[in-house]
């Protein structure tokens, strides 16, 4: 028996463990399953792994996306730029660490942009490991992005930054949310931004699927602006993953 899985904490959010059990199902993928792993803190790894000898791939979800890197053998050069891990291959003992939150974001957000031009300028809200690989695929399409954080270090913007000076979110048509806010079962909670100052120009993405409506997309919608959620981005990086996964 094959075995995948997912690490987090709390993980009642996650789409991966169906969504993995539909496709080996659709698939005919035999001898395979995928489980989540809450684990209450990253030092659990090792443990877990020594205790499912099985166990062949792993993804990695809030929190533990950068936190996982030091118990890595090994890191892909695409998910060291970033600095954030999604996706670990077990072999021989050995873990090396990947990014495919880079490939479903970006692979998610041309498909949605189609044949309209690429915003120029973008915020990006949070800056939690998923918010890494959202910038290394906004720099690559040559979007200029800067980060929107609670806590804001340099060249960041903090949420009354943007709240008090018009210019930030009118000169930036993409907004695009990657913490966790709204997520299920917090469903009415929503980014501390200005609303009120969203066109039909705007193109919200939050990276939030659980629920398919956030009260953040809700607003945008109210505002006729352009919005996606997160599930595209989620099936793409899950693919990527099976890839990476069976090479």
């Amino acid at each position: 028996m094959r075995k995948f899985g997912l690490i987090g904490y709390p993980l009642s959010h996650s789409f991966s463990k169906k969504y993995f059990a539909d496709k080996f199902e659709k698939e005919d993928i035999l001898a395979t399953e995928y489980e989540l792993y809450p684990i209450a803190s990253i030092k659990e790894l090792p443990d877990l792994i020594k205790t499912n000898s099985n166990l062949i791939g792993l993804n990695v979800t809030i929190p533990y996306k950068e936190q996982v890197i030091p118990y890595l053998d090994e890191i892909d050069p695409t998910a060291e730029a970033i600095g954030a891990v999604n996706t670990i291959t077990i072999k021989n003992g050995k873990l090396k660490g990947y990014n495919t939150d880079y490939d479903g974001f970006k692979r998610s957000l041309v498909k949605w942009i189609g044949a309209k031009p690429m915003p120029e300028k973008a915020l990006i809200l949070g800056t939690g490991g998923a918010s890494k690989a959202v910038k290394a695929a906004l720099d690559d399409l040559k979007i200029q992005c800067q980060f929107v954080s609670r806590k804001p270090g340099n060249d960041q913007l903090s949420y009354e930054d943007i709240n008090t000076s018009h210019h930030h979110l009118i000169n930036s048509s993409l907004i695009i949310n990657t913490s966790p806010i709204g997520m299920s079962p917090d469903t009415t909670s929503f980014p501390d931004i200005p609303y009120d100052q969203l066109t039909e120009s705007h193109l919200l993405f939050d990276l939030v699927y659980n629920p398919l409506i956030t009260a953040f997309i809700q607003k945008g919608i109210d505002k006729n602006c352009w919005v996606k959620n997160g599930l595209e981005m989620l099936h793409g990086q899950a693919e990527k993953a099976w890839e990476i996964w069976n090479k």
